[in-house]
């Protein structure tokens, strides 16, 4: 088992971020920092990852309503946190090479991501980061794609960081999912460089990081 070279952030979701920063740095001793706030309705906290204690450019996205501008849970369908009752791995995004690329080999294995979508956010020190996402129509298969342009990469800020050593894919289709991922770019396997999909009768994800020498596993 281990973490996708190709992989860019885990998105951690809940209908509460408070809540969710203070359940996170209770299961590994990390507070995440802010990030910022989204056009979307929601906003987000960060935590770097290491891999064998580097710093690479991967983070784990703590994301839910934005509080500030008095959204709740009910009001935000993005990663499905108008449904959600307690937080879970939602999702994980891709940083392939090239975007637009991708997108079309994609396309031309059956699996539709539209055409790249511009975002953006602003940081609580007023910086405005861009980016570009390649959503996929099911948003319920994961991974989306995101290109950071000219953007300073987001892991590589001033952030509290934890060691991660293990991403995985729950599915009831285990060799069609497996083959989707690949059609991205996506390593799968039980190399340290690959994701791993693992059968299971409800789809997910979970991902393991290392606290205090032992593995914590988050879902």
């Amino acid at each position: 088992m281990g973490v996708p070279r190709i992989l860019d952030h885990i998105v951690l979701a809940g209908p509460d971020l408070a809540a969710l920063v203070e359940a996170f740095e209770r299961a590994t001793g990390a507070r995440a920092t802010p990030g910022g706030r989204h056009p979307t309705g929601t906003a987000n906290a960060l935590v770097a990852c290491t891999r064998g204690g580097e710093r690479v450019r991967q983070y784990l996205e703590l994301i839910g309503p934005d509080a500030e501008a008095g959204r709740v849970a009910a009001e935000v369908p993005r990663f499905g946190i108008d449904q959600l009752a307690a937080p879970r791995v939602a999702s994980f995004a891709i940083a392939p090479a090239d975007l637009d690329a991708t997108i079309e080999r994609a396309r031309a294995a059956g699996h539709d991501y539209g055409d790249p979508e511009p975002l953006s956010r602003r940081t609580p020190d007023g910086r405005e980061l861009a980016w570009r996402l390649g959503l996929p129509r099911d948003e319920q298969q994961p991974p989306f794609l995101i290109d950071w342009g000219t953007t300073p990469h987001p892991a590589l800020d001033e952030l509290p960081t934890v060691e991660l050593v293990a991403l995985r894919r729950r599915t009831p289709d285990v060799e069609g999912e497996s083959a989707r991922l690949a059609a991205l770019g996506v390593e799968v396997g039980d190399g340290a460089d690959a994701l791993q999909v693992v059968h299971a009768e409800t789809a997910g994800f979970e991902f393991d990081v290392v606290v205090d020498g032992t593995a914590v596993t988050v879902r």
